[in-house]
């Protein structure tokens, strides 16, 4: 018993191993692309150790081994938003405004790299961790950073316009007044649905179905049908490769899940 538990100890170790070496973490700015190891980051003299107190993938505290983001996108700094690709299709568009607020007490954005000879455990309910590359953040709260600015297995960083620049299908209309649900539903769209589903072909993501056709949710879904399937999918409808996770009041608060639903309900009608 002990020598197959030791084989499949070995086992990881080798895997983590693999991966480490052979992983690289692509960064795109300002015209530059530059190729990052594992072992190349991990050698930074600007690499330190963190802790993340509630880590949003792992469900509890972590520590790392990292280096900090700003440092290591440098002089491009001046991007509008980052967009962190992982190699499962998951992209999440994340505000260089909200990345620049760490210098200034703001939530602090960190690259995490899993070390070869001490790989991280298991994502809960998979069977690989996040590694080798994970884009994490001290102090969330601060800044109020989404759930879905946390991509694991990040393989690339892009430097791009805003998604509302790129896209200009997913904006509400222009003469919409600044505080009507659905101008905010776009910005909470943004950061908490498009790392999964695009707007009318407005994306990146290839993980979950267009939001906004061929049908909008909204023409075939009840408003609390679709609060109770983003507040828990499993509890409305499952099936075995079912991916999207529920997210509950402290990753959604009710202001912006009604944001979320007044701006797809307003998306069905443009």
């Amino acid at each position: 018993m002990r020598l197959a538990l030791l084989s499949f100890a070995l086992l990881l170790l080798a895997i983590a191993m693999a991966r480490a070496e052979t992983g690289t973490l692509t960064l795109a700015l300002g015209g530059r692309e530059q190729r990052f190891t594992a072992a190349e980051l991990l050698a930074r003299p600007d690499a330190a150790t963190i802790t993340v107190a509630d880590d949003v993938s792992y469900k509890r505290a972590m520590t790392y081994r990292a280096v900090p983001l700003l440092a290591l996108i440098g002089a491009a700094s001046e991007v509008d938003t980052l967009e962190a690709r992982a190699s499962d299709g998951f992209v999440s568009q994340i505000p260089m405004a909200l990345v620049a607020k760490g210098a200034n007490g703001g939530s602090i954005a960190w690259i995490a790299v899993e070390d070869a000879g001490a790989p991280w455990p298991p994502l809960p309910g998979k069977d690989v961790s996040a590694g080798p590359f994970y884009l994490v953040w001290e102090h969330p709260q601060r800044s109020k950073v989404g759930t879905e600015l946390w991509p694991y297995q990040t393989v690339a960083i892009t430097g791009v316009e805003s998604p509302a620049h790129r896209w200009p299908q997913m904006r509400v209309a222009d003469d919409l007044a600044a505080d009507v649900p659905a101008r905010r539903g776009q910005a909470v769209f943004t950061t908490q649905c498009m790392p999964c589903h695009r707007m009318k072909g407005a994306g990146a993501a290839d993980v979950g179905p267009d939001l906004g056709q061929p049908m909008n949710p909204t023409q075939y879904l009840t408003a609390e049908g679709l609060r109770a399937l983003i507040r828990n999918p499993k509890a409305v409808r499952t099936w075995p490769q079912q991916q999207m996770p529920a997210f509950d009041q402290k990753a959604l608060p009710d202001a912006d899940l009604d944001a979320v639903i007044a701006y797809l309900a307003h998306m069905a009608q443009r």
